[in-house]
């Protein structure tokens, strides 16, 4: 028997209910505050990538599908969706069009890392970007929206956890002072620490493991190391989410995994996915269209929810994934009353009804059924109820039972009206 491919997994019913919720909420929430989305293809040219998310980080060096066409080109399957976004927006001139330039996507990514507890190798995200302005108040107002959307789709034991790791002025003095004081203590941390020391010091401080925190914790913090511009940058960011009523944690030792984030940086965190426990993250990344050829200076924000994580969770707060409910099952009675259901089905539906037809001949069997589906209502119909005009509908919940016209029965579960 073939099976998927480690790491991936199919999405099946009444689950893929749930993800439709999700992005429904997301795509709300995200026009509210005007972006539009944006697709792009799947793969991309590795340097795209080699550029962006940094030749030396472990996604790059570990973790990237990377493949060589018939023509000796080198394409990746994305791990991220910036980096393709970013090259949307130098390709087609978007920066010709007026105002701030939002957009959001969702879809598939792919890095093949070890699969664990809402993590796959094949995974989804929902992103967005803000690109056009360096205002702390794009950042307050984009990490307000990311909030808002959690709360719409019901996670609200959230932790924001927020910081900021400087620009390309002053970064480079703290990368140096922290090679130094890596120098004596790499040696005592874990194989990736020890790597990470000399290649991209900053991502030790993102170490998860316990036995590296003492040596984490007496490092220098990049806060006590910004220059001016981004200290104020930085302050001005927290005073418009307090203003906004978001409460954060300042976290001096959270870094991005990749290479162009510059300033504000973001992560929202929740408990319920034990030590892999980011929802989201997401920060500043000034200068990155520059790096990948824009003659015009494009400084941008944004951030990407990891779908999966995020249905996990809801899934477990509600007990598991509940089937979209059907509203109105039919109970044919009879080859007659089974064309004729068909006609009221198509109807209904055409209202916006969520509609199954049984095809059972006994009607205890189908009002078993019925019950099976979680359907609200039950519709009998049989030759009486053919010639009489009017059908017998139950309340599946109750038990309760009335007559309905056909006339009655589209204008009580129509929807487009």
């Amino acid at each position: 028997m073939i099976k998927a491919v480690k790491g991936t997994r199919d999405l099946l019913p009444p689950s893929t209910a749930v993800w439709n919720q999700v992005e429904a909420a997301a795509r709300e929430v995200f026009q509210a505050y005007n972006y539009d989305e944006i697709r792009t293809p799947i793969f991309e040219e590795t340097q795209l990538f080699a550029r962006s998310v940094g030749e030396e980080t472990d996604i790059f060096t570990k973790e990237m599908y990377t493949f060589e066409d018939r023509d000796g080109s080198s394409l990746t399957l994305r791990p991220e969706c910036t980096a393709s976004v970013i090259r949307a927006y130098i390709e087609h001139r978007l920066d010709q069009l007026p105002g701030l330039k939002k957009y959001y996507y969702i879809g598939p990514m792919f890095r093949r890392e070890r699969p664990q507890k809402g993590r796959y190798r094949q995974f989804y995200q929902i992103g967005a970007e803000c690109i056009g302005s360096e205002s702390p108040y794009v950042d307050a107002e984009v990490i307000e929206m990311v909030v808002q959307f959690l709360r719409r789709v019901g996670l609200e034991e959230i932790d924001l956890l927020l910081n900021s790791v400087g620009c390309r002025q002053c970064r480079p003095a703290f990368l140096a002072l922290l090679r130094e004081a890596l120098k004596d203590t790499a040696a005592n941390m874990c194989e990736n620490c020890r790597r990470r020391a000399g290649t991209n010091p900053l991502r030790v401080l993102d170490c998860k493991e316990p036995q590296d925190q003492p040596v984490i914790e007496g490092l220098p913090s990049i806060l006590d190391h910004l220059c001016e511009a981004c200290r104020a940058h930085f302050g001005a960011v927290r005073q418009s989410l307090d203003e906004r009523g978001i409460p954060y944690r300042i976290t001096p030792r959270l870094v991005r995994g990749l290479d162009y984030y510059t300033r504000t940086t973001f992560e929202i965190v929740h408990g319920a996915l034990g030590a892999q426990n980011s929802v989201l993250g997401g920060g500043r990344y000034d200068g990155l269209a520059e790096d990948l050829g824009s003659k015009v200076p494009a400084p941008g924000i944004g951030f990407s929810i990891g779908e999966d994580r995020l249905v996990l969770i809801l899934e477990e707060n509600n007990g598991g994934a509940g089937r979209g409910a059907i509203d109105v099952f039919i109970a044919p009675l009879g080859e007659t009353a089974a064309r004729h259901a068909a006609l009221l089905a198509s109807g209904l539906r055409r209202g916006g009804a969520r509609v199954e037809v049984g095809v059972e001949a006994r009607l205890k069997r189908l009002l078993e059924l019925a019950n099976k589906l979680g359907a609200r209502y039950a519709l009998i119909v049989g030759d009486n109820e053919i010639a009489a005009g009017t059908y017998t509908l139950r309340n599946m919940l109750s038990g309760g039972q009335e007559e309905i016209s056909r006339e009655q029965l589209t204008g009580r579960f129509s929807t487009t009206r």
